[in-house]
């Protein structure tokens, strides 16, 4: 075979991994089988009890928070780039599904289970499109104060929800609480105790599958104490069998489109829970994310969870970090998951029939609290309080909204995207003055004295573009009327990257200008790029009013040599 022909191999082999990452897998041997054997079983043991509480959560049946984490991983584990992600159901895909479908009908009917099925379909097939398109920037919009109050405010909804199964009063409202019976103590002890037992093995047995041993213990006491028999709220008899093919009927243009925005909205939550985790999983790994391929192999994940009647799956931060940290090295470690998960389907169902829903309460709750952080808006506060104003507003918004959360991450979106034009369209526009260390810094920040009485130096920290052009014309009008002794103005450029049209038109502005007053003007430090657009707009053309220099270092040479001719009496120059 040549080096043409191996050559052509290698790329036809490189395409392939591209849109197919599975075949880039690492080969296997005995010791490395073990090793993911024992990561995988760990995570199952934990996505298994997570994924009946979660269900519950989105108002699903309850098994198919199991379905969701069966074919949905082995999916998204295949056309993925990140190597150690746990996909299955998520406390906040879960909560918005629950959220966005309370309006349209009765949780749990068949037309619930219908309308999560297309909200499933529908995000899946945003992501696959998004990442197809390479429009996975588009995502990165929502900036962390949105999500972080959007997040501490799905967190507080959440925790509130499953306070009536937590406490032993499903079923009745909290107004009814003085009046009625008395809440269940047994729901109390399994809800506060499941609770207990959660934080302590999070914190003394990180490693050991603590959420599924509550799971047997509970379900032990359960049966022991007759808790069903007694009118106990329990998990119930569910399916066993692997999930089989779901089609939904279909739906009308009215609900299609009420479920547009909220799909749109679990696309972006699910990326962004994608992007915690895959950055961490990189990072250990040496390789950089590929968010493209990440946004299809998840996408197609919610696809196969749709297709077998579960709802919108996601990348599960906790549950990833303990892949990590039960030492996965690879993707088989969610094969071996997914070979757990399946077992359970075909054998373990009814173990779970006793087990109080207190229990799956205090397994949610567990995990939202810990989303519940208000010290990280005193620390943003300090860092930005326009930023932590818009993450307060989005947490409240998110909680004043509900069950229509979305128009949190909306609203703080809005928010976000308002402050970031108003800091567009108001740039840092200084005047600059030599430091003693040889540098142009703030001359008014740093107490400078000017580079001479009349040359005005001042560097934009921005582009010359549509929203910064006018701006930065307004700023050298009003020094040219407080100061008509000025004989030079002096733009450093060096931040200057881009120039658009109405920069163009502005500069050529404020080029006659200043030859109208017979000004000079020097540019320093342009960029290759924007230098190349100034020429073909005839702008840098040589002239006696205009002066153009390739380092700061030139440029001051030059004002303090023209300052000196003018201290010695040469008239002001005109063109």
């Amino acid at each position: 075979m040549t080096a043409r022909q191996l050559d052509d191999n290698n790329k036809m082999r490189q395409r392939l991994q591209r849109w197919l990452p599975f075949l880039s897998w690492p080969r296997p041997d005995r010791a490395l089988l073990i090793n993911e054997a024992s990561a995988g079983v760990t995570v199952a043991l934990m996505v298994i009890p997570q994924g009946v509480a979660y269900a519950a959560l989105a108002g699903m049946p309850l098994v198919t928070g199991i379905y969701a984490a069966l074919f949905p991983a082995l999916i998204a584990v295949l056309f993925s780039s990140s190597a150690r992600l746990s996909v299955g159901p998520t406390a906040l895909t879960s909560l918005l599904v629950g959220a966005s479908l309370a309006p349209l009908a009765r949780p749990g009917s068949d037309e619930w289970v219908a309308l999560a099925v297309w909200l499933t379909l529908l995000s899946g097939a945003m992501q696959i499109l998004l990442g197809a398109v390479r429009f996975g920037w588009l995502l990165r919009l929502v900036n962390s104060p949105v999500l972080m109050g959007f997040t501490q405010g799905a967190a507080v909804l959440i925790t509130l929800s499953q306070l009536p199964a937590l406490l032993g009063f499903m079923g009745r409202s909290y107004g009814s609480l003085l009046n009625g019976p008395p809440p269940d103590l047994l729901a109390i002890g399994f809800g506060l105790g499941g609770m207990a037992m959660l934080w302590l093995g999070k914190k003394w047995l990180p490693k050991f599958p603590t959420t599924m041993a509550l799971m047997v213990v509970a379900g032990g006491l359960s049966y022991l104490l007759d808790y069903a028999l007694r009118g106990g709220a329990v998990i119930g008899a569910l399916p066993s069998g692997l999930p089989s093919l779901y089609l939904p009927h279909l739906v009308t243009g009215n609900e299609f489109a009420s479920l547009l925005l909220p799909a749109f909205l679990i696309t972006l939550v699910s990326f962004l829970e994608t992007a915690s985790s895959a950055k961490v999983d990189n990072a250990r790994a040496g390789t950089l994310w590929n968010e493209n391929q990440d946004l299809i192999g998840q996408g197609l994940g919610k696809i196969a969870s749709g297709l077998t009647g579960s709802f919108p799956t996601s990348s599960s931060f906790s549950r990833s970090a303990i892949t990590l940290y039960a030492g996965a090295k690879s993707q088989w470690s969610t094969l071996f998951s997914v070979l757990v998960v399946a077992a359970a389907l075909l054998w373990a169902m009814p173990l779970l029939y006793g087990v109080p829903q207190a229990v799956l309460a205090s397994v949610v709750v567990t995990a939202t609290l810990g989303l519940i952080k208000p010290r990280a808006f005193v620390a943003l506060w300090r860092i930005s309080r326009i930023e932590a104003a818009i993450s307060a507003g989005t947490f409240a918004l998110t909680i004043a909204t509900a069950p229509s959360i979305y128009w949190g991450v909306l609203g703080g979106l809005l928010a976000s995207l308002a402050h970031y034009m108003y800091r567009h369209l108001h740039p840092r526009i200084i005047e600059v003055g030599l430091h003693p260390d040889g540098s142009l810094r703030d001359r008014h920040l740093w107490q400078l004295p000017p580079l001479s009485p009349q040359v005005y130096a001042l560097r934009m920290d921005a582009d010359l573009d549509f929203a910064t052009a006018n701006p930065l014309e307004r700023n050298i009008n009003e020094v040219l009327a407080q100061r008509p002794e000025l004989r030079d103005v002096c733009l450093f450029a060096q931040p200057v990257s881009r120039v658009d049209l109405t920069g163009v038109e502005v500069l050529g502005s404020i080029r006659r200008l200043l030859e109208s007053k017979g000004v000079r003007l020097h540019l320093s430090g342009l960029k290759l790029p924007a230098q190349q657009i100034l020429e073909r707009a005839d702008l840098l053309a040589p002239g006696p009013l205009l002066a153009c220099y390739r380092t700061d270092a030139e440029a001051l040479a030059a004002l303090k040599a023209m300052a000196e001719l003018d201290q010695a009496g040469n008239p002001k120059p005109k063109e």
